[in-house]
């Protein structure tokens, strides 16, 4: 990722222009065109530095539910299991921790019965028991990469 990337997506990350010309808004602000700012995001997608681009909502101003979640996940099977989590489009994001609880992951539903479900489909599909951990209180972690 180069000092371009990074400013993008710090960028991004302070607030995604609202208007007709999302992307040339931003660029604009960066130096770049339009093109640059889609090529640029499409290359961290593919190359997995970012594993999504889109809004976040708060589920639970409409009606909905998250929880973070973890597994206990058997290393030979780590990657069999993280595709069938992410396989779920409950799954906001997934990331591996050095720790006995090694996979976690965030589970947004749009009702809160739906949480329950996604986690006995998760339970079913890995033969695994998921730890759910609802919200006690919520933060802002404002994330910053160095230019």
């Amino acid at each position: 990722m180069d000092e371009a990337d990074r400013r993008l997506i710090n960028h991004l990350h302070e607030g995604f222009p609202l208007c007709a010309e999302p992307y040339h808004e931003a660029g604009r602000a960066l130096g770049m065109d339009a093109d640059e700012v889609l090529a640029r995001l499409e290359a961290l997608l593919a190359r997995g530095v970012l594993t999504r681009f889109g809004p976040l909502f708060q589920v639970e101003r409409l009606g909905g539910r998250f929880v973070l979640a973890a597994l206990a996940v058997p290393e030979a099977r780590y990657a069999e299991v993280t595709a069938l989590v992410n396989a779920l489009p409950e799954v906001a994001h997934n990331y591996r921790r050095e720790h006995r609880l090694n996979m976690w992951f965030v589970l947004a539903t749009e009702t809160p019965d739906g949480i329950a479900e996604a986690i006995a489909r998760i339970e079913a599909a890995t033969g695994l028991p998921v730890f759910a951990f609802p919200k006690e209180e919520e933060y802002f972690v404002h994330l910053r990469l160095p230019a």
